[in-house]
């Protein structure tokens, strides 16, 4: 019998787990949600969870909204699935509203399902187009699991599966907080870091360069922000070596970050951009959006992404209603004053505990570092666990990243519609966990 099932927590369930259940990552979390609605998760022993997370960072306007609702009864009982080969009306609708939330010249799109299939549809076009088959992307990146994406996949995930696909480079992973190149005043010389970056893939390079891909904010890095003029310069290599750019928006993109889209900031345009998680507030809708002429060299070439749920009705419909919530009823436009309640909550608490090492990160994303000791930011993933761990007992659901060289962040987004008061608990939840933990560890 399993320890989850010795809890005492539905033991039945947990033996069918350990039975039946294929283990995909480390651990379960030890709660059996029953149902979900806005930003609470209510759980099979009566229990009330903040949902700091939404979902897998995916529910941006929380469970079960009604708007939501709706567009999936309807779109059940009329058009849910067809050949791949029709389009439909919500399909072509959506396509060219994100065409037109978009700069110039990204007007083209395509809808899958995942983050990973459109990060592997983005880097078949970019081969594909450009003639040429390697790729760069950050050290401590995810883009996927599947066979494209995994190999453009540096953080975790690599060990033990063969070997990977040739041409496939990393650069090191622009971290403020824990800088690799320092300028005489120890902060990230992120400039040189890039430059020195772009001399050793050079140097590896083939001559085959196509297509470099990056995420505005890496997420599973521990909410990495980029500094201010990175991505221009990136821009900048790219173009010098004719290498498309992707802009991976699986979590940044539709507001997130307080911008419609994170690479908004930097005022620099990708080439491809893929977008995925809060495309579908829930829901498996994916797009992947790119220049008029990308896209037709790519069609000259026979380009092929021919899948099962490519251009799917149903899950377009709820694309369309996401798009109509954010725009028309104002919740995109108030997730710039619910980042910066988030933000300063989170910087009182560091004022109060000195395990928190840092704190970043745009809008509703933001990450909250904790370390044993402020001046070594000596790593401590126990400690993090143990606070994670404390926050559930206490009602609030939170994510954890713990990678070898994190001591453990913690990827914080609650959904675009959580409450103030919402907000407010869940860091008062969490000042209350780190009260009861930290002492234990320091």
């Amino acid at each position: 019998m399993s320890v989850l099932a010795e809890t005492g927590l539905d033991p039945a369930f947990w033996s069918d787990v350990d039975r039946h259940v294929i283990r995909y990552n480390p651990t379960f979390v030890p709660a059996i949600v029953e149902r979900a609605e806005g930003s609470l998760l209510y759980t099979s022993d009566g229990r009330e969870l903040i949902d700091f997370t939404s979902g897998q960072m995916s529910s941006i306007l929380g469970h079960s909204h009604p708007a939501i609702t709706a567009t999936i009864r309807e779109a059940a009982g009329t058009l849910d699935h067809l050949f791949s080969g029709m389009l439909s009306r919500p399909v072509v609708e959506l396509s060219r509203r994100l065409a037109e939330s978009l700069p110039d010249p990204l007007n083209k799109a395509m809808l899958l399902t995942t983050g990973a299939e459109v990060n592997e549809a983005a880097l078949r076009l970019a081969k594909l187009v450009t003639g040429k088959h390697e790729v760069v992307a950050f050290s401590r990146s995810w883009h996927g699991m599947t066979l494209g994406a995994a190999n453009a996949t540096y953080s975790a995930g690599r060990k033990g599966y063969g070997p990977a696909a040739p041409g496939n480079f990393a650069l090191l992973t622009p971290d403020p907080y824990r800088p690799d190149l320092t300028d005489a005043d120890g902060n990230l010389d992120w400039r040189r870091q890039l430059d020195v970056g772009f001399q050793l893939i050079d140097a590896q390079s083939t001559g085959a360069l196509a297509a470099c891909i990056v995420e505005p904010i890496l997420s599973s890095a521990g909410i990495v922000v980029p500094p201010v003029g990175y991505f221009r310069a990136l821009r900048e290599h790219c173009d010098r070596r004719g290498m498309l750019l992707i802009f991976d928006e699986a979590q940044t993109a539709l507001y997130r970050t307080g911008d419609r889209y994170g690479f908004e900031r930097d005022g620099v345009v990708p080439d491809i951009i893929t977008m995925s998680k809060t495309l579908g507030a829930g829901l498996p809708l994916a797009a992947v959006v790119t220049t008029d002429e990308i896209e037709a060299a790519a069609y000259e070439r026979k380009f092929l992404f021919y899948t099962t749920h490519v251009s799917d009705p149903l899950v377009a419909s709820v694309g369309n209603t996401v798009l109509d919530v954010l725009e028309n009823d104002g919740v995109g436009a108030g997730v710039a004053a619910k980042g910066e309640l988030l933000a300063n909550g989170l910087r009182e608490l560091q004022e109060r505990h000195a395990v928190i090492g840092d704190v970043r990160g745009r809008g509703l994303m933001q990450g909250l570092e904790i370390v044993l000791d402020r001046d070594t930011k000596e790593a401590s993933p126990a400690l993090g666990t143990a606070v994670t761990d404390r926050c559930l007992e206490l009602g609030l659901h939170m994510n954890i990243v713990n990678l070898p060289e994190l001591s453990g962040t913690f990827r914080i987004a609650p959904a675009l519609t959580t409450t103030d008061e919402q907000l407010t608990l869940g860091l008062e939840i969490l000042d209350q966990a780190l009260t009861d933990v930290a002492p234990r560890f320091v």
